[in-house]
């Protein structure tokens, strides 16, 4: 088997493939251009695109050469696959807003000295805002059967559960297939790469290149990720794991990958660092806390570089090994005033000024359940008042809910 495809596999990123054999052979013998589609909806992508973004990695890494669709146009639409509404149509400048940020991020991730193996960007709206409908419909429209449109997953869920399925967002595979028709005509490209439930929307590509360039291009498919504990990979109780550290700092996500299930941690580090697989399977039997600290590090230097991942690194060891509050600037600071530290402020009002939850009903019940704590000292009371002599270290209090979510309580004059 070719050497890319043998590694897409051990590392857990294959699900399905169209003509394997053929791709296997194609790649033994040239090196090619191969894409993936990331549509704009956000300013940044979350963990949830990590696997796509190792699959062009890896690409890289075979001397393949990946390419980046940024969909422009197609994001002006919404893909329908895997969900249950329409999504909300953004505004142009948001959209290009978008793309600006989402390229950057992985720019990050594709760093390379070898111009041969540069990313290429592309944006779909350059074609597809171009499109003449009249014309598009007579040339590629001919290709497409509403029979077998209907019997996409993504449509017939919506369909059945007798959820509205816009006609703008039915043409989204039409549009997607036309993207990898462009792809291969303009820059040679023979691959897309996508998940699972974009499977459909790849064989419309494929389909559409045989029919209408009479060329054999290919269709490569990753899983679904899902966490041991059955939940989808991407989010947590705070929300989604950022890419971009202005929306989640470089501390919280070394947290994440830190907080890792065991059952989980193998897994990833195969899937979401650059570690070599004979390496992985000489350190799996190791200490499983020190599995996940390799883990952290591997995934946070990737993204936020050996700096920040030493910051994080080091502000971990202190809050949770040396319960000290060293490195305090890498976690969540609030900010309070003296003056109010002398009335005294509510641990109610402090709980949710922090954002460590959400109301006071929720703090009652981690009180009473013993979960919010003062520099690691559990709350007896809901009518617990904080005072400057809570203050001890530099001005600095550390809160916690549970033994996770920790915020820096700063006072100031």
């Amino acid at each position: 088997m070719n050497k890319f495809l043998n590694e897409f596999k051990d590392r857990g990123y294959f699900y399905q493939c169209t003509n394997e054999d053929e791709l296997s052979n194609l790649l033994n013998n040239k090196k090619i251009q191969a894409y993936i589609g990331f549509d704009s909806t956000a300013s940044s992508l979350h963990v949830g695109s990590l696997m796509q973004i190792m699959c062009l990695k890896l690409l890289q890494k075979n001397g393949h050469r990946p390419i980046v669709l940024l969909g422009g146009g197609t994001t002006r639409i919404g893909d329908p696959s895997g969900k249950e509404e329409t999504r909300k149509i953004l505004s142009e400048k948001q959209i290009e807003s978008n793309i600006k940020n989402i390229e950057k991020i992985i720019k990050i991730f594709l760093k390379t000295n070898n111009p041969k193996l540069k990313p290429i960007f592309v944006n779909n709206y350059k074609w597809l805002g171009k499109l003449n409908y009249i014309k598009f419909l007579r040339d590629i429209g001919k290709h497409f059967t509403i029979n077998k449109m209907l019997s996409f997953e993504s449509v017939k869920l919506r369909l059945e559960r007798e959820q509205s399925l816009s006609y703008m967002e039915f043409n989204y595979m039409i549009l997607q297939a036309y993207d990898f028709l462009e792809l291969n005509k303009n820059k040679n490209c023979m691959l897309q790469i996508g998940g699972s439930d974009q499977w459909g929307n790849i064989i419309n590509g494929v389909e559409l290149i045989k029919r209408h360039s009479n060329k054999q291009v290919y269709g490569l498919t990753t899983p679904l990720i899902t966490l041991a504990s059955g939940t989808k990979m991407g989010k947590t109780e705070k929300g989604a794991v950022w890419l971009d550290k202005k929306l989640l700092s470089p501390y919280d996500y070394f947290q994440f990958w830190r907080n890792t299930d065991d059952r989980d941690v193998i897994k990833f580090l195969k899937m979401f660092t650059d570690l070599e697989i004979s390496e992985i399977d000489r350190i799996k039997k190791n200490n499983i806390n020190d599995l996940k600290v390799i883990l952290a590090k591997e995934a946070t230097k990737m993204l936020h570089g050996e700096n920040e991942t030493s910051k994080a690194y080091k502000t971990s060891v202190s809050i949770f090994v040396e319960r000290k509050l060293e490195n305090y600037d890498q976690l969540p600071t609030i900010k309070v005033k003296k003056d109010d530290a002398k009335k005294g402020i509510s641990i109610l009002d402090l709980v949710i000024k922090s954002k460590l939850l959400k109301s006071k009903s929720e703090v009652r019940r981690a009180i009473k359940d013993k979960g919010i704590k003062i520099d690691d000292k559990a709350i007896e009371s809901d009518n617990f008042f904080v005072n400057l002599i809570n203050f001890k270290n530099l001005d600095l209090m550390k809160l916690s809910h549970g033994k996770k979510n920790h915020v820096i309580i700063k006072l100031i004059n």
